[in-house]
């Protein structure tokens, strides 16, 4: 049976098999793997404190998603597709390891940040 997600650990977990799926994808993985380099010993952590601020309001995520995208989008354009196969893996992820508001919310949270990016940043 599974569980709603409840804390920092079940982020991690979400976090972490998200990504795994990621660097693979044949859509999106070259963004992260050729395109940005990710240093994921870096970047994990800081995805565990956006989602924990995203749902928990831990406030423990103080950096600009924004610009960081807008900056990457210079560099290799993000495309609808793009952001409907991070969607697609991303809500995957969630519904494979959690049930519950919390995991509701988790995937209203992701389509609202991509719908916003995308608004802003494919022309």
């Amino acid at each position: 049976m599974k569980t709603d997600l409840l804390n920092r650990e079940d982020i991690e977990q979400l976090i972490n098999l998200f990504y795994d799926k990621v660097k693979e994808d044949s859509v999106i993985g070259y963004i992260f793997n050729d395109v940005v380099k990710v240093n994921w010993e870096k970047h994990l952590p800081v995805m565990y404190s956006f989602w924990g601020n995203a749902l928990f309001y831990t406030g423990g995520y103080t950096g600009d998603t924004m610009n960081i995208h807008r900056h990457l989008s210079r560099i290799s354009p993000l495309t609808k597709e793009h952001f409907e196969q991070w969607e697609r893996l991303f809500i995957q992820t969630v519904d494979e390891l959690f049930e519950g508001p919390n995991a509701e919310l988790a995937k209203q949270r992701a389509l609202s940040i991509s719908t916003v990016m995308q608004i802003k940043l494919i022309p």
